[in-house]
């Protein structure tokens, strides 16, 4: 790969289909949070978390004969995911549940079993939409010692 072509340290765009600009502002900008950075119509809605710092975007794209489908699009990593869930629950953002997943947990968060919390959302046009809170690494032993004991 040449040097100067490296993703890793670029912005990342996310494309979500939309239908209706409207909704997609109700929703996107009134209800996430995120803020209207350009009004691309008729092509596509360009927006930003507030506090996003990394460059990432959204561009909320008209889509004329878009059908949802099953797997999640974009997602977000959130610091506390039970406060994210409860604040946007507020907004009137309805959380899915499914099945042997997420089904019992009182916030619909599932639990992946590398410790990943995820709680899933659509948006009015049907999107599968995620909050993550990536799990709490273990404290770092003191003093560079390791877990091993000596046995002198």
């Amino acid at each position: 790969m040449p040097a100067s072509l490296k993703l890793s340290a670029a912005a990342l765009v996310a494309f979500v289909p939309i239908t209706n600009k409207e909704k997609a502002l109700a929703f996107y900008r009134d209800k996430l949070g995120l803020t209207l950075v350009e009004d691309q119509s008729p092509f596509a809605l360009v927006l930003k978390g507030n506090g996003d710092t990394s460059g990432a975007i959204i561009r909320a794209t008209f889509a004329g004969g878009f059908q949802p489908h099953l797997f999640t699009v974009p997602g977000w990593r959130v610091p506390d995911i039970e406060k994210a869930v409860k604040e946007l629950s507020v907004t009137g953002v309805l959380f899915n549940r499914y099945p042997g997943m997420n089904d019992k947990h009182p916030l619909a968060i599932w639990t992946a079993p590398g410790g990943t919390q995820i709680a899933w959302f659509r948006d009015p046009f049907g999107n599968v939409l995620s909050l993550q809170q990536d799990p709490t690494p273990a404290p770092a032993p003191e003093n560079g010692s390791t877990a091993e004991t000596s046995h002198d």
